[in-house]
């Protein structure tokens, strides 16, 4: 084989490895990891939580998929879906959220929907995801029993 038929082997490989890698960083995660309780500090108020991992994508404006946990509904909040207001929401949450470390409150009463989505109040570093999208007018209240949390809790 001469030299060039080898680089373009070389290429080739290199190129599938990196698509591969590219395709299992985004692909859907539904793989669990042991809990990882802990708390944090946002605005002088400390916070516990039952679970974290790093967001991979944004599905829309109250809903997540974070590596280890799977798909995740921000608990007491709706933003719009397909309608005004849903690009923002999702932007703010992509904004927020996307490639960085959130850390669940999962809800005690019930911890999944009926799609097998992980119920949760959100968290970074620095910031209530669910109580910024409320208070940002990016979605209203939205509350459903049974819940560990009081209507307007986040």
């Amino acid at each position: 084989m001469n030299k060039k038929t080898i680089s373009l082997i070389l290429l080739a490989a290199f190129i599938i490895t990196l698509a591969l890698t590219a395709a299992n960083v985004f692909m859907q995660d539904n793989n669990t990891i042991e809990s990882q309780n802990g708390t944090l500090t946002i605005n002088n108020t400390t916070i516990h939580y039952e679970n974290a991992g790093k967001c991979l994508e944004v599905i829309d404006g109250n809903t997540i998929q974070v590596y280890g946990i799977g798909r995740v509904q921000l608990i007491q909040v709706d933003t719009p879906n397909e309608e005004p207001g849903y690009s923002q929401a999702k932007k703010f949450v992509e904004d927020k959220c996307l490639g960085k470390m959130v850390y669940l409150d999962i809800d005690d009463e019930q911890p999944e929907d009926k799609y097998g989505r992980t119920l949760a109040i959100v968290y970074t570093d620095s910031d209530d995801i669910n109580r910024e999208l409320l208070d940002n007018d990016l979605a209203r209240i939205s509350y459903f029993e049974p819940s560990e949390f009081e209507k307007g809790e986040v």
